[in-house]
């Protein structure tokens, strides 16, 4: 027999509705705003320090769908899928665009995910990345987890910093790399020529957390090799030329079609020299990475030194090789008067009026949701944009038993005009907890 638990309740409380429809409380003014529109394109700033901590939670992830999935992430093993739909469901929440695509290989059906950041000359494409499978013996989370979390980090910071760069930047997350490339063949070959005149070049990175680490870069492209030499020359940190791998990682599927291509590694099941030793520490005599399609390369098996290098240098060449730009602080309108959430009850909205822009509306703009509620579970929230277009930020979830929403969406708005009257739309759509609206703002 299942027993029914009731869930907490509150009190009553005497929550105005006074506050629905309020105007919006802008903290930058419409004059201001408009000359904002106006100004002058900021400089070029500097990539921003990758953290490791958030690569290193992705790689927590990884461990975590191969641990549930038969001690894997292979092709046409559940653990790939379930890994590329994290990857992916992190990428939608920052405002790409993403596309899913299928192929088959070994009998079973892969899949390769592409994501595109709004905006930049799409006849100059730059794009970055990693094969997302393991080998069947292991989790693969050297080979290639650590690729795939610091290029997925490096999206995730091109949408926190809201980067518009000259070029259009391009993800990719490969399948069935461990069966000989499939997935980054499928990729390039379905391209038209014309697509791939478009590509100007594509930045790979495979293993770059090994545990006993050397610091190659690829010898392709010379700009490319250059602006990866140039980021460790400023650390201090010596380079050598890639060899163990050449030919043998996705890049190559971009090389045999004329793209110019560049990346970096740590080393595989090549022994470290004495020579390499001293220059870089660790091991010799002993592999770069003596887990390498093994059991072991799991959790344990990434030098933090290393990962935390090689991500800053991923979102270095990503914002140097873009001539990438960041957007000034944006505007912020806000409404922070309450709006009682009824129980179980109809959907209520709070307004914000947004005027004096011109154009739309970003393509990530940020939505700041304040909600308090005793079960947030019960909540379904949508950012409604002035023509009505409903965009969901949250789901209701009955296992969601914790208090409050307090987050930032994002969300790609670019097909809205920037003016008119954005709502907040919020509904309780189970019984006994009650809650408000407390504030929200959204950043342009």
């Amino acid at each position: 027999m299942t027993l029914s638990v009731p869930r907490r309740t509150v009190a009553a409380a005497a929550l105005a509705l006074a506050g629905l429809l309020a105007p919006a409380v802008p903290v930058a003014s419409a004059a201001a705003a408009a000359a904002d529109q106006s100004a002058a394109p900021v400089t070029a700033l500097a990539a921003p320090d990758i953290p490791l901590a958030n690569v290193k939670a992705h790689l927590t992830e990884l461990q975590s769908i191969a641990t549930a999935n038969g001690g894997n992430r292979a092709h046409g093993r559940a653990g790939y899928k379930a890994s590329l739909d994290y990857v992916k469901a992190k990428l939608d929440a920052a405002g790409f665009t993403t596309t899913v695509q299928q192929f088959t290989s070994s009998g079973a059906t892969g899949y390769n995910l592409i994501a595109d950041w709004p905006g930049g000359d799409v006849n100059q494409t730059l794009m970055a990345g990693a094969h997302l499978d393991s080998v069947t013996s292991g989790a693969g989370i050297n080979d290639n987890g650590s690729g795939s979390a610091a290029v997925l980090e490096t999206a995730l910071a091109v949408s926190r910093a809201r980067l518009q760069p000259a070029k259009h930047l391009r993800f990719g997350w490969w399948g069935a790399e461990e069966l000989g490339l499939v997935g980054s063949k499928y990729y390039v070959n379905n391209l038209p020529a014309t697509e791939r005149s478009k590509l100007s070049g594509y930045l790979n990175f495979d293993m770059i957390g090994s545990p006993n680490p050397g610091y190659f870069v690829y010898d392709d492209d010379p700009t490319i090799e250059q602006t990866f030499k140039d980021y460790f020359a400023g650390l201090g940190v010596a380079t050598e030329i890639e060899t163990e791998g050449d030919g043998r990682s996705d890049h190559a599927s971009f090389k045999n079609v004329g793209i110019p291509v560049g990346g970096l590694f740590t080393g595989a099941s090549r022994t470290k020299s004495a020579a390499q030793a001293q220059k870089w520490g660790g091991t010799s005599g002993q592999a770069f990475d003596r887990c390498y399609h093994s059991s072991c390369d799991s959790s344990t098996n990434i030098n933090d030194t290393a990962l935390d290098r090689n991500s800053d240098a991923v979102a270095h060449a990503i914002w140097t090789l873009s001539a990438g730009t960041t957007v000034p602080p944006g505007d912020v309108y806000e409404n922070a008067a309450d709006v009682a959430v009824p129980d179980n009850g109809a959907a209520v909205t709070s307004t914000v009026g947004v005027s004096g822009r011109t154009g739309n509306a970003p393509a990530a703009l940020q939505v700041g949701v304040d909600i308090k509620h005793t079960w947030r579970g019960d909540l379904v929230v949508d950012l409604v944009a002035p023509d009505g277009t409903a965009y969901r930020l949250k789901n209701s979830s009955g296992s969601d038993s914790a208090d409050n929403v307090v987050a930032t969406y994002t969300v790609n708005a670019s097909a809205e005009a920037a003016n008119g009257d954005w709502k907040l739309r919020v509904q309780d759509v189970a019984r006994y907890d009650t809650g408000y609206i407390d504030s929200w703002k959204l950043t342009f």
